[in-house]
């Protein structure tokens, strides 16, 4: 099980996929699954915002639009790292598709209509939040915060204990407290495990 108190981004957002259950309050939510790759200065750059720019100087070159300046940055790129963004996307789609069947749907049996839910079925169901999370041209921006009722419309059962007022209370709690150690030790990053506790 997930817990998402805040904000789950990118890596944060298919990690979640990987729980049998996503617990969401009101104001939670997930963000777009955007790869962030390393470019040739060793910054980490979106990788859908380059593929999805390439995408748009292909279609102007195909129209004869191309300007000279995009015809320029077109030319320019490099096809390597461009290749390297691609990989990038197809992993985190077929990690999300496979970790979605695996575990978050293992117990989805039953349709509301009582018939049986088949693999194929879960697949199709994967691959569509997939491609939905991964569409940069529906979010525009890698840190779009995506809440419960869209995660909802496209398909993702969350439980949501906003109403759900102890439970709610023990997890801010216990939130609050893991943001002040982590800040306070300076830890760049941090893993809550079953052995820390």
């Amino acid at each position: 099980m997930f817990i998402i108190p805040d904000y789950a981004y990118s890596a944060g957002t298919i990690f979640s996929m990987s729980g049998d259950e996503i617990w969401m309050d009101y104001f939670s939510v997930l963000g777009p699954i955007d790869p962030q790759v390393p470019n040739k200065d060793g910054k980490y750059v979106p990788a859908l915002g380059y593929l999805d720019k390439i995408s748009e100087l292909i279609t102007k070159a195909q129209a004869n639009t191309l300007t000279q300046a995009e015809f320029l940055i077109l030319k320019d790129f490099d096809l390597a790292e461009l290749k390297g963004y691609e990989q990038a996307k197809e992993l985190t789609i077929t990690l999300l598709k496979e970790w979605l069947v695996k575990y978050k749907f293992k117990n989805w049996k039953k349709n509301k209509d009582n018939t049986d839910v088949t693999e194929n079925q879960k697949l199709l169901v994967a691959s569509k939040i997939a491609e939905d999370l991964g569409d940069y041209t529906k979010w525009k921006t890698h840190g779009r915060p995506i809440n419960l009722q869209t995660l909802g419309e496209l398909g993702l059962e969350i439980h949501d204990y906003s109403n759900e007022g102890q439970i709610r209370e023990v997890i801010r709690k216990y939130y609050k407290l893991m943001i002040e150690y982590v800040n306070i030790n300076k830890y760049p990053l941090f893993i809550h495990t079953h052995s820390f506790l």
